[in-house]
């Protein structure tokens, strides 16, 4: 528990000096704020803007800052000296695991209540939140650990951060766009906060989340068998 902490806490200290790890956690959450309380269309459905960027936050900011920490640490041998301290290496993933989903959830806790959740509904809306944050994290975690330094990672991390973050939106304008996406845990959890204090979420959507987060975890093993945190 005091190296997953001394991890959490490095990581912390570390985002100030990141602003392009900081900006991957703010974005979003100051995107909704902004876009909520200025923008009013008439049919506009209720917590649009919310649902929409909580999203693309999910798809987005855990995989991006996940695959960049651990790649980089990487390149620097940071990550080599941590684990010639002693600090194993499931303890440095937890803590940068932990560290992330917390300043997420912050931002999180921002879209939704822009998004005039309160209540049982925010509740639910953290929750969905939440899982998908997981999933991202865990998905970044393998990207990273299969990577050898940031430009590699950052490769891989562009193309799987446009279809888990732009294909809920696509899929509202094109049935053939819809009908890939239903099979992502991002199309998925739109879905699911568009239902958030209106009906509960079908089985097969939460079914679909859990077998993502499955598929990462497959990734993610198969990436550290094979390469590594060294």
């Amino acid at each position: 528990m005091k190296h997953i902490l001394a991890i959490l806490w490095k990581q912390i200290k570390d985002t100030w000096k990141n602003k392009e790890i900081l900006i991957q956690f703010i974005m979003f959450p100051v995107l909704t704020l902004i876009m909520e309380n200025t923008v009013k269309i008439e049919g506009m459905p209720e917590h649009f803007f919310a649902t929409l960027f909580a999203v693309m936050y999910i798809g987005m900011a855990p995989l991006i800052v996940m695959a960049a920490i651990i790649s980089e640490e990487k390149e620097k041998n940071t990550l080599r000296v941590l684990l010639l301290s002693n600090v194993k290496p499931w303890e440095y993933l937890i803590g940068v695991g932990i560290y992330i989903w917390l300043l997420c959830m912050i931002g999180a806790g921002i879209i939704g209540v822009a998004g005039k959740y309160t209540g049982a509904d925010l509740g639910m809306f953290m929750l969905w939140m939440g899982l998908g944050m997981l999933v991202s994290i865990v998905l970044g975690a393998a990207i990273g650990t299969f990577s050898k330094n940031q430009m590699t990672a950052t490769s891989f991390t562009a193309p799987a951060m446009m279809v888990f973050s732009f294909l809920p939106m696509l899929s509202m304008f094109h049935k053939g766009i819809e009908k890939v996406g239903q099979f992502t845990y991002s199309g998925q959890l739109h879905k699911m906060l568009q239902t958030v204090g209106n009906s509960t979420p079908e089985y097969k959507q939460i079914a679909v989340v859990l077998v993502n987060l499955m598929a990462a975890v497959i990734l993610f093993v198969i990436a550290y068998r094979k390469k590594g945190l060294e």
